[in-house]
C-alpha cells in the first residue's frame, strides 16, 4: 500500500458500539486475543508493507487492555469513556511503533503508551490550574495516593520515606501533598445570592480602587478647574476667533473650513491661519492660569 502508517492508523475503520460504555466494555472483551505467532506476523506485514488491515486487528484485539488500564485511573473524577479513549490513542502509538524482533509481546510495549496519554489527559483536566509540572512533580501526582498510609497530613518521617522511595526531594513531596488536598474553587463565588459564600470568594479579599472618593473628587475639581480657564481664555479672544473656535470644535454639528470660509467670504486657508492663531492663544492663556 502507499499510504503510510500514519495515516492508516487515522483512517482506520475501527467500527464499536457508541451508544453505551457497556455496550462497548462488552464488544471489546468478545474480540478474539491473537497468539504470538498471529502478532509477530501481522506486526511484519504492518512494518513491511504499512498495510491497514493488519494494523486495525492488531488494535481491536488489544482494546481489553485499554479498558483494564483505564479503570485503575476512575479514582481521579474523570469519565471513564474519556480514560478509555485516550488511551486507545496511546494504543495505536504503540502500534505504529511496535517492531515485531524486540522480542516482547505488543501488550507488554503498548502499557508504557496507554498509561502515558492517560497520565496526560489526567493532567490536563483533573484541575483548572495545572497540578505538576516537572518530572518530579507528575511522579509524585501518580504515587503519592497510593503510598499515603492515612488520610490526614504525613508526618515528616513519612515524607522522607516517600521522597527516598521515588527519588525526589522531601520539599516536593511536602509541596505536591499540598496541591493535592486543595481543590478549585470560583474567584467570585459560585453563587450570586448567596452573601456569606461571597464573602470568603477570593474576589472579596481584593480592594477596590475604582470609586476612591478622594481620586474622584481631585477628578472631578479639575475637570471643572480646566473648563473654566478654557472658557475664559475663549472670552480673550475677538469674537470672529470665538466663532471658528465654537464651530470647529465645540458644536455638535462641527463645520469645515469651507462652510466657514463662504460664511465669512475669505478663503479656506485664511480660515485655517486664524483657528491655528486662536488655538495658540488659548494654550497660552491655559498654560498661564495653570
Amino acid at each position: 500500500m502507499n499510504t503510510t502508517m500514519n495515516t492508516s492508523l487515522q483512517i482506520a475503520d475501527i467500527r464499536l458500539p457508541v451508544n453505551s460504555l457497556e455496550a462497548y466494555v462488552h464488544y471489546v472483551n468478545q474480540i478474539p486475543m491473537l497468539t504470538p505467532e498471529e502478532e509477530h506476523e501481522l506486526a511484519v506485514r504492518l512494518q513491511k508493507n504499512n498495510e491497514l488491515a493488519a494494523a486495525k486487528r492488531l488494535i481491536l484485539a488489544h482494546l481489553r487492555y485499554v479498558v483494564r488500564v483505564s479503570k485503575g485511573y476512575m479514582g481521579y473524577g474523570l469519565p471513564l469513556a474519556d480514560l478509555v479513549q485516550e488511551g486507545n490513542i496511546g494504543l495505536m502509538k504503540a502500534v505504529k511503533r511496535f517492531n515485531p524482533d524486540m522480542g516482547v509481546r505488543l501488550v507488554t510495549f503498548a502499557m508504557h503508551w496507554i498509561k502515558a496519554e492517560i497520565h496526560e489527559y489526567i493532567l490536563r483536566n483533573w484541575r483548572i490550574v495545572k497540578v505538576a509540572t516537572t518530572k518530579s512533580q507528575r511522579k509524585l501526582f501518580f504515587n503519592l495516593r497510593n503510598l499515603k498510609k492515612r488520610l490526614g497530613w504525613m508526618t515528616q518521617q513519612e515524607v522522607n520515606e516517600i521522597a527516598s522511595d521515588l527519588g525526589v526531594k522531601p520539599e516536593t513531596v511536602r509541596e505536591m501533598e499540598m496541591r493535592l488536598a486543595t481543590s478549585d474553587a470560583s474567584f467570585d463565588g459560585y453563587n450570586d445570592h448567596d452573601d456569606d459564600e461571597l464573602s470568603f470568594a477570593p474576589a472579596g479579599f481584593l480592594e477596590d480602587t475604582r470609586y476612591n472618593p478622594a481620586q474622584e473628587l481631585e477628578k472631578a475639581d479639575w475637570a471643572e478647574q480646566s473648563s473654566d480657564m478654557l472658557h475664559h481664555a475663549i472670552k480673550q479672544l475677538d469674537e470672529r476667533s470665538q466663532e471658528i473656535i465654537r464651530y470647529r470644535w465645540l458644536d455638535e454639528n462641527k463645520l469645515t473650513l469651507q462652510e466657514l470660509a463662504d460664511k465669512y467670504s475669505i478663503s479656506a486657508e485664511r480660515v485655517r491661519q486664524l483657528e491655528k492663531n486662536a488655538m495658540n492663544k488659548l494654550r497660552a492663556a491655559v498654560e498661564k492660569a495653570a
